[in-house]
């Protein structure tokens, strides 16, 4: 076992400026922002001032426009639209489930397609965002691992997605009210569960959550953003420390054969190296405990004697256990669980003194449910595939 640090073959920004090289405002960090704005020609002095101002008008009120900045001076607005541009990604399509959730096809730089899932509960709105397009971790029972790494997203594009949610709910707060007197927020957690690894995309993802956390402007508490991780070790004490998030983890089997099958990534970092790394977490984040997520699949990771193992592994790791029954997908080698045998499973970690809620299944007749989330291109470009390997003209 090594940790040596981990690299990826993969393109991982996009050079090319948008609008004749006008740099995108949205994903640059306070820092970052505040070199831009020095660089433009702002004098120094004045430059902390100038960030909290457009920071406020771009995450607090959602402008796009710097002519609506209007504790700007005209001249200076108008430096700005010189230099800068305020670019979301492009929301392509929208479906909505019988369930009200919601799932977006997003286009980014380049021309490739992310999908994003909203999902409306009682007591919150839950945003899925993606941080790669595609995943290099090819799980054997989730339909995104079978499209190709293609590249990771950018800060600016990671944050997009929860903007461009926000412009779809109409949640941003009307000039002169704060967030919380319009009521209670309809976007008010996001789990980077959506396409690929957070965790090998780690610098952008931290920056794009360090602006949505930012009590000046999207303002999500830390405790409110949940980061999901088949188990990249290395980084995982790095989300800690630079994040600070809750964290969620692809466990799905409970001894390294089996999850070396389901979750590929286990042959480098296995169940004991993952667990052991796990054990320190919640120390050094502040959070409350782990959630370790578990697929059940039927007559593969669903016994009893998987469940009492399950609570053998995690003992002594403040956790609960999110136990999702397979959302299946066109060609998937599994089934789900039959449902008794879900409820005899979450019964036994119960009763050994852990949560263990079953993740209701949503937004299944779009396929925006978990593991199910593939670039609409993708799967596409896979049928006309088949088609011509049934028909004999490939």
């Amino acid at each position: 076992m090594t940790d040596a640090p981990i690299t990826q073959d993969v393109l991982t920004i996009p050079r090319k400026q948008p609008e004749g090289g006008k740099q995108n405002i949205i994903g640059l960090t306070r820092v970052a922002l505040r070199d831009a704005l020095i660089a433009m020609g702002t004098p120094e002095k004045q430059a902390k001032m100038r960030v909290n101002q457009i920071w406020q008008w771009v995450y607090f009120w959602g402008v796009r426009d710097f002519a609506e900045m209007t504790n700007l001076a005209k001249g200076y607005r108008e430096q700005l639209d010189a230099a800068f541009i305020i670019q979301l990604p492009e929301m392509v399509s929208k479906q909505v489930s019988a369930d009200g959730t919601r799932k977006y096809l997003v286009r980014i730089a380049g021309g490739h397609e992310v999908e994003v899932v909203y999902i409306p509960e009682t007591d919150r709105g839950t945003l899925c965002i993606s941080s790669q397009v595609g995943c290099t971790l090819t799980c054997s029972f989730c339909h995104t691992g079978t499209q190709k790494l293609v590249r990771n997203l950018t800060a600016g594009e990671i944050v997009g997605q929860i903007m461009m949610a926000r412009d779809d709910l109409g949640e941003w707060p009307e000039h002169g009210m704060g967030t919380g007197d319009q009521g209670p927020r309809l976007l008010s957690n996001v789990v980077l569960m959506g396409m690929g690894e957070p965790l090998y995309n780690f610098d952008n993802v931290r920056d794009a959550m360090k602006i949505a956390m930012d009590n000046e402007g999207i303002a999500l508490s830390r405790r409110r953003i949940t980061l999901s991780t088949s188990g990249v070790v290395p980084e995982i004490t790095k989300c800690a420390e630079e994040i600070g998030c809750l964290m969620a983890v692809s466990f799905h089997a409970t001894t390294d054969e089996v999850r070396d099958k389901l979750v590929p990534i286990n042959k480098r970092w296995n169940i004991e190296t993952l667990l052991d790394t796990l054990r320190e977490y919640p120390r050094l984040s502040n959070s409350e405990r782990i959630t370790f997520e578990y697929v059940m699949l039927k007559d593969v990771n669903d016994s009893d004697a998987d469940a009492r193992r399950l609570v053998r592994l995690i003992q002594g790791i403040p956790a609960k256990i999110n136990l999702i029954p397979f959302n299946e997908w066109p060609g998937s080698p599994y089934q789900r669980s039959d449902w008794e045998r879900i409820e005899k499973f979450a019964d036994i970690i119960y009763k050994a003194g852990y949560a263990s809620p079953i993740r209701t299944p949503r937004g299944e007749d779009i396929m925006a449910a978990c593991g199910q989330l593939k670039s609409a291109t993708e799967r596409e470009r896979k049928s006309r595939k088949q088609i011509a390997a049934e028909t004999g003209t490939a």
